[in-house]
């Protein structure tokens, strides 16, 4: 065996290494690569915490954050297809960085006209969930008293937290929670709660638009709001691209594995398209070999973050963004492996402004810019699972 064969054997072998501190959603994405490596009989477990983009400013109280906030600088004013971020990243003002804030009022005492952010704090030592909280569009953090909320489940008994990336809904006046048996919606303007009954080990909540999607194992349900009813859609619930509020069409997927790593359009009553995903502009070398979390549709392109090969070195943490009518990968910020938990940077939708908002460094919250190349922090120390009004 020669030194490059040895190398990919290696390289290969440590992807399987569990974290030494798996978070709550770490069993969703154990799951997920469960069922894509069926045939290999793989899984790896990710310290992934969810979520989806806003950006508005608040009026913010109390005293100012311990590191004076001020705009990143942009490391090139023409970015080339493979970015990296700095060594130190600048820190924004932005609302969101209150998410991470302890909780005044329950809900119920004070509803609220929006939420930017759903938050659910996660022990860092023992993985358990905490009571998931309200960040609203005052910026005050709530208490979600109204309803509790169970794991999910799936039918080998792993558990998870119930807050998923898609939680909220793009107007932030709605939450949906999977729960066994049951799906879980709470109007946020006047914390009433209803529940829909529904069979299965139900994991997902993804809002399109106005249309709620709920995922089990392997089938994804649309529900009927009004009435309850629910019909089954085509797509895998894992692989299933959360789409652009105001452009809601044709439902998206982006899954699969190195080669079989592509783009699926699902239009309604119609037959379903499959592009490869390629390289495109991507310098020699560099690739995307698979992704993780949910992905994030505007307009043409997804955001979603995944596992590369950069150069000689497989199994690189990065995000890509991936062109829908081409399948090409237009930009990767290459994050390296070092210091980094496997599947650490989850995508979290993209912000009002066309940037992409990522998980980055433990409980850190960052923004990048693919055009320019900038990055910079939104959020720092917030540890547990975020699902963000994506509209």
């Amino acid at each position: 065996m020669n030194e490059p064969e040895l190398t990919r054997l290696l390289t290969r072998a440590a992807e399987d290494v569990r974290p030494t501190r798996p978070a709550g959603a770490g069993w969703e994405r154990a799951r997920r690569v469960r069922r894509a490596r069926r045939a290999a009989g793989a899984a790896a477990l990710a310290v992934a915490l969810v979520a989806g983009g806003t950006a508005v400013l608040l009026h913010r109280s109390g005293p100012p954050p311990d590191t004076p906030a001020h705009p990143t600088v942009s490391p090139a004013t023409s970015a080339s297809p493979v970015q990296r971020p700095p060594a130190t990243l600048d820190r924004l003002d932005d609302p969101l960085a209150r998410i991470g804030d302890p909780a005044g009022d329950p809900l119920s005492a004070r509803p609220i006209g929006r939420a930017l952010a759903l938050f659910q704090p996660i022990d860092p030592d023992t993985g358990e969930a905490g009571v998931v909280r309200v960040l609203g569009d005052d910026g005050v953090v709530r208490e979600l008293d109204v309803v509790p909320l169970a794991p999910t489940r799936d039918a080998d008994g792993n558990e998870a937290a119930p807050l998923k990336a898609g939680s909220l809904s793009p107007d932030g006046r709605t939450a949906a929670f999977a729960q066994p048996g049951d799906v879980v919606v709470v109007d946020l303007t006047d914390a009433s709660v209803r529940h829909y009954p529904l069979a299965g080990y139900l994991e997902h909540v993804v809002w399109a638009g106005d249309r709620l999607l709920v995922g089990d194992n392997d089938t994804t349900y649309e529900l009927d709001r009004r009435t309850g009813a629910t019909r089954k859609l085509p797509v895998d619930p894992w692989e299933l691209v959360v789409p652009e509020p105001v452009r809601v069409g044709d439902l998206l997927t982006l899954g699969g594995i190195e080669d079989s790593l592509a783009v699926r359009r699902f239009p309604a009553g119609g037959t379903p398209d499959r592009r490869l995903v390629t390289s495109g502009d991507l310098p020699p070398g560099y690739r995307l070999d698979e992704v993780y979390g949910r992905g994030w549709q505007r307009g043409d392109r997804i955001a979603q973050a995944g596992w590369t090969t950069t150069g000689t070195m497989r199994g690189g943490e990065g995000v890509a963004v991936v062109d829908v009518r081409t399948a090409a990968v237009t930009h990767l910020l290459d994050l390296g492996r070092d210091d980094l938990g496997k599947g650490c940077c989850q995508v979290l939708g993209w912000s009002a402004d066309g940037a992409v908002l990522f998980r980055y460094d433990v409980g850190g919250l960052a923004r990048w810019r693919p055009e320019t190349g900038e990055v910079a922090w939104v959020a720092r120390d917030v540890r547990g699972l975020v699902a963000l009004a994506a509209g």
